[in-house]
């Protein structure tokens, strides 16, 4: 698919355009943008191709798309800054803050534990239906009920649906105020980021509509048929991938108005690539000359390795942080110093001290792939290269 790609680069960051040009010819994009900042100013700002990935209006400046699991980059951060706050402790038992959350063998279970994966509670005996997963309530009391598959803070494996529950009620517990409330006015608002978990009505029209796209196995010299082992256990109903994806079902409807007004922080925050870009940038510097969220005492907490290893979900290795994904085979992000989170099949954004740059892509086209999508690779080297 050849399309007329929209907006800036600045000078030296022609690669990127190049490289976001070639995701439509070659890995079948449909409808995209990317967003990348350098010190705190924008130095990318390119969209392409259609707002729907089944429609033909085009993609416009300001369209917005579903982000799945980069959310949890933005639920990780919420927490962290109450950390620096002084209102959360992360070496604390969650029970401390959420009593209930004691039960079923997880009252050793810390803070720290809950952002990396370490909880041990990937999966729900009982998955939710989409219409209880959208109730804060039913989330928290089925995490809170759910008995640990290894004992918290031992080994990690991603908690692909849980992280919802288990961030957005401590995050309620410990503030009093919603998660989507608290992150609009305490995150997205100071930042000036369009982006929402839980998308006002107001908002609607901006959002386009997703879906899957296909591409050949091997495309642009990249391999995307995913390895053995991680398709025989995404096709294993009793394995704990399957499990984890599927505590809730059945998979709820993207477009969906009411999806998308429910405040999931794992998985359905909305946002534009800029919003992406902003607020990554904002937690390693100050964001056009003005706010900054982190402290760099808490950028570098942000990136203190907490998990490692072969993941007991994804069944690859990963790094983790305090809640956002480092560098390493499953983490393609800029430097070793980097951190951020993916959005299964689609989405990436995260920040790069070293280089002093946050990057944020979205599209409305979702591929097979979890933690590596060959389209924001091709755009994470292209930036590479304008920095070499």
């Amino acid at each position: 698919m050849s399309v007329d790609v929209n907006g800036t680069v600045a000078e030296g960051f022609e690669p990127v355009r190049e490289a976001f040009a070639a995701n439509f010819a070659l890995l079948g994009e449909r409808g995209a943008a990317v967003a990348v900042y350098r010190d705190g100013h924008r130095v990318v700002d390119l969209w392409a191709g259609t707002k729907d990935v089944d429609g033909e209006a085009p993609w416009e400046p300001g369209t917005a798309q579903i982000v799945r699991s980069a959310t949890k980059g933005v639920a990780a951060a919420a927490l962290l800054l109450l950390h620096q706050r002084g209102e959360l402790d992360l070496d604390a038992p969650v029970g401390a803050y959420w009593p209930e959350y004691k039960a079923a063998g997880k009252e050793h279970t810390r803070v720290r534990h809950l952002l990396a994966h370490r909880a041990g509670v990937p999966v729900l005996d009982r998955p939710l239906t989409p219409a209880e997963a959208a109730d804060p309530d039913l989330g928290a009391a089925a995490v809170a009920g759910q008995a640990p598959v290894w004992e918290p803070g031992t080994d990690h494996g991603y908690h692909a649906q849980t992280y919802s529950w288990l961030t957005g009620e401590l995050l309620r517990r410990v503030t009093g105020r919603p998660a989507g409330e608290w992150i609009a006015e305490e995150i997205a608002g100071p930042v000036g980021a369009d982006l929402w978990l839980g998308l006002p009505e107001s908002e609607q029209a901006r959002v386009g509509r997703v879906g899957p796209v296909h591409a050949p196995e091997t495309a642009g010299g990249l391999k995307t048929r995913p390895k053995r082992a991680v398709a025989e256990a995404y096709a294993d109903p009793d394995s704990l991938t399957r499990r984890a994806f599927a505590a809730i079902t059945p998979l709820p409807d993207e477009n969906a108005a009411a999806y998308r007004a429910a405040a999931l922080p794992a998985s359905n925050g909305i946002a534009t690539a800029d919003g992406l870009a902003r607020f990554y940038a904002s937690l390693i510097g100050e964001v056009d000359g003005g706010t900054r969220l982190f402290s760099p005492g808490t950028t570098a907490l942000a990136r203190a390795e907490q998990s490692a290893g072969p993941d007991r979900v994804l069944v690859v290795n990963t790094r983790f942080g305090l809640g956002h994904m480092l560098h390493g085979a499953a983490s393609p992000l800029l430097s070793p110093g980097s951190f951020g989170h993916p959005g299964r099949g689609g989405a990436l954004a995260f920040a790069d001290p070293e280089s002093g740059v946050a990057f944020g892509y979205v599209t409305n086209g979702f591929r097979q792939s979890v933690t590596a999508d060959p389209r924001a690779q091709a755009l994470v080297r292209a930036v590479r290269t304008a920095l070499a």
